[in-house]
């Protein structure tokens, strides 16, 4: 994203508000916002998807009950907010699961919090872009399109189906996580997106789609779909997380300081 469209979020949202709620869990590690902000197609009352990372207290970790890794927040007093995060574990190992959610949580440049330790799980992460993570665009863009052909699709529908189809040929090609529509699209000039998402932007009485228009938009789509397959036959991205062994003693280390700090 460009500061102009980073700075274009903050002033939608309240940062101070969203930090307030990220800590009123176990101490975070980090926390970015995902969703429609992060995509680049939000409108003034589109909710907040606040994501990231946390820390369990040892005596939780160490105690006879399992550990609540997961915790979701939410508050609807400002803002429609989800505040969803996981233990530093469990997240870490997500990260070497070809799990694209996360690797877009991790490097979202819309950070509301951010520690030492994110920084460098940020770097370790690099390791975790792997050629499989193709399957969780695929999978992503497969579901989308389905509900396109269900009742009452919108163009929030179709903007989610061409966003996750662009940011996995962008990754595949690349390497890098990218999952915002409107800088994928000055790279891809596909000329409906620009449209699509002053539409979304304009609110709901303009997001109806009509079934010619869906017509149109499933020949793109199918040619993204072969696009896709075909970046990630000629990848050379790595087939397994190449820093597996070093997101584990980092988060043996991380924890046994949090320890040492009490």
């Amino acid at each position: 994203m460009t500061p102009v469209q980073i700075a274009e979020v903050w002033s939608m949202v309240d940062r101070a508000y969203l930090a307030e709620v990220a800590h009123r869990g176990p101490a975070p590690v980090f926390a970015t916002i995902s969703g429609a902000h992060l995509y680049g197609f939000a409108s003034p009352d589109s909710d907040v998807d606040l994501r990231g990372a946390f820390l369990l207290p040892m005596r939780t970790l160490l105690g006879l009950r399992p550990p609540r890794d997961t915790i979701t927040i939410s508050d609807k007093s400002r803002i429609d907010l989800d505040w969803v995060a996981h233990d530093l574990r469990k997240f870490a190992r997500m990260m070497t699961k070809h799990n694209g959610y996360v690797l877009e949580q991790l490097y979202s440049p819309l950070v509301v919090v951010s520690t030492p330790a994110f920084e460098e799980l940020r770097e370790l992460g690099r390791g975790c872009i792997t050629k499989p993570t193709v399957r969780h665009y695929q999978g992503f863009a497969r579901g989308r399109r389905i509900r396109l052909h269900e009742p009452n699709p919108t163009v929030k529908h179709l903007l989610y189906a061409y966003r996750v189809l662009l940011s996995g040929i962008h990754l595949m090609r690349t390497g890098e996580i990218l999952a915002n529509i409107n800088v994928l699209n000055d790279a891809f000039r596909i000329g409906p997106i620009s449209e699509l998402v002053d539409r979304k932007r304009q609110g709901a009485e303009k997001m109806r789609l009509k079934q010619e228009e869906i017509e149109q938009h499933d020949k793109l789509l199918d040619e993204l779909e072969l696009a896709l397959a075909e970046a990630h036959a000629s990848s050379n991205l790595p087939d397994e997380p190449t820093t597996t062994a070093a997101l584990d003693a980092f988060v043996v280390r991380i924890r046994i300081e949090q320890a040492e700090d009490r």
